[in-house]
């Protein structure tokens, strides 16, 4: 039997990869059926980016994107006070799996990073230096 390579360290497994998208499509649709009613998430939509899988499969790191970000800290304070409500209602969706993993939720800010990153690209002083780049540029492709 052979077996696949081993991951380098710090990289996830893809048996980790998979049992992380089966818990996030499962998480994703209990929310979306609105099991789990919390007077701090009604009238939010939030979105769950990655979930990121231990090593062992029994902790799940669950990253969330709400759309107003200023409620973000009380979305995020609900899901964990209700995390093992929510485990229990998504252990029927992955019962193929020996345990049903605890769930720990983060703050995804993969998009506030990008945003800020752009805005700091499209800053004058950044586009003034890559301007004088592209200047120095034009003068060695005229020269040769």
């Amino acid at each position: 039997m052979s077996r696949s390579k081993p991951s380098k360290p710090g990289q996830a497994s893809q048996r980790q990869l998979r049992v992380g998208e089966l818990v996030r499509h499962a998480l994703a649709e209990v929310l979306s059926r609105g099991e789990f009613s919390d007077p701090h998430l009604q009238g939010h939509l939030i979105t769950i980016a990655e979930v990121r899988m231990s090593a062992d499969l029994r902790h799940a790191t669950v990253l969330v994107a709400p759309l107003v970000e200023s409620q973000s800290d009380a979305i995020l304070a609900a899901l964990n006070h209700g995390a093992s409500f929510l485990r229990n209602r998504m252990a029927p969706a992955i019962s193929q799996m020996r345990s049903i993993p605890d769930l720990r939720f983060r703050l995804d800010t993969r998009f506030e990073d990008d945003r800020r990153i752009d805005a700091l690209l499209r800053s004058p002083d950044v586009v003034r230096d890559l301007g004088d780049e592209d200047q120095g540029d034009d003068d060695a492709e005229d020269k040769a």
